[in-house]
């Protein structure tokens, strides 16, 4: 029998299933955007598959009444903990009004929903990485008990943006988490020509935070990890580096072609460590996971995806004149 982690971290049965369920979630509603972008019917797509376990782990981990996460443009498996739903989600990929995140005006994987504390990011990487450093130094002024959650890719770590908001953090002993989705490949460029060192997380002595790198093929390590940087920031204790290894398993893009960079081979082997299939057969050896409960889950997603297409698909667009809302005084 395999053992137990998820009851060792505190996690319950129902959290274990949540967490899978999420990560299948934002699998499907990938799935389905790629075959409407191939009919022609949404423009592009910008994908999480191979990056959910770290999502949706690091995502658990956080409290979703208080904390401000800002997600880089794959974050699926963020979101959808967070509160977006594939209604949402699917109006955001048709460029529809009622898309919460812009009406319609930014192109998808550009999250941003108030309610729910999801703050909106920009075209231009690592943008987000000072926002959640203002945003914590805010909710440190007013004695706040919150923590702010950022996300990026390994390409991104090499932006001055990350380096920049990652020193501020630092000296001031901010309540942010900063985690690298290092997926191995910065558009077409693969990681060992992007970094001179072994991890992105060495870099975070010289801020002066705790760097660690887990397996992003494991959503339970990933909760590990972003659970103590969330205790430490909410003690005062200042900024973590989290690094999540794990593998994009689509092109870049829906606009990219990956096979001018990289083998169909490295590609399959990949998809054996895909977090879907593993942390299915791990809740399966704990006998958290049913073939019935399994049956259950997929028909649910399926018929929530069905539906949320179908009410995107039929949907009207913004007014041509709410082009200019927002823009100037009104």
């Amino acid at each position: 029998m395999t053992e137990n982690r998820h009851k060792a971290l505190g996690l319950s049965d129902e959290d274990v299933l949540k967490m899978y369920e999420t990560m299948l979630e934002a699998r499907k509603i990938d799935e389905r955007m790629w075959l409407l972008n191939r009919a022609g019917k949404i423009p592009f797509v910008i994908s999480c598959q191979g990056q959910e376990a770290a999502q949706v782990g690091a995502a658990m981990a956080l409290d979703v009444d208080k904390d401000y996460v800002l997600p880089y443009y794959r974050d699926l498996g963020v979101v959808l903990t967070f509160g977006m739903t594939a209604r949402d989600l699917m109006l955001s990929a048709f460029a529809k009004a009622e898309d919460p995140n812009s009406g319609g005006r930014q192109m998808p994987g550009h999250f941003g929903q108030k309610k729910n504390r999801i703050v909106t990011g920009s075209s231009p990487v690592t943008t987000q990485v000072p926002h959640a450093v203002g945003i914590a130094l805010a909710g440190k002024m007013d004695g706040k008990d919150l923590v702010t959650f950022t996300t990026f890719g390994e390409g991104s770590s090499n932006q001055g943006d990350f380096h920049e908001g990652a020193n501020f953090a630092g000296v001031h002993k901010l309540p942010v988490i900063f985690m690298c989705e290092n997926n191995k490949y910065a558009i077409s460029i693969p990681v060992e020509r992007q970094l001179a060192c072994e991890n992105v997380s060495d870099r975070a002595i010289g801020y002066g935070m705790p760097g660690v790198t887990v397996d992003g093929n494991d959503p339970l390590a990933v909760y590990e990890a972003v659970k103590e940087a969330a205790e430490r920031g909410r003690k005062g204790e200042g900024p973590s580096l989290i690094e999540t290894v794990s593998y994009r398993l689509t092109p870049h893009s829906s606009d990219d072609d990956d096979r001018a960079y990289r083998s169909r081979e490295e590609v399959e082997e990949a998809k054996k460590k895909d977090s879907i299939f593993t942390f299915a057969a791990y809740l399966k050896e704990v006998g958290v996971l049913t073939e019935e409960v399994e049956q259950e889950i997929n028909e649910r997603i399926t018929k929530l995806v069905n539906e949320a297409t179908e009410y995107a698909e039929h949907a009207p667009y913004a007014n041509p004149e709410d082009a200019l809302k927002h823009v100037y005084a009104e």
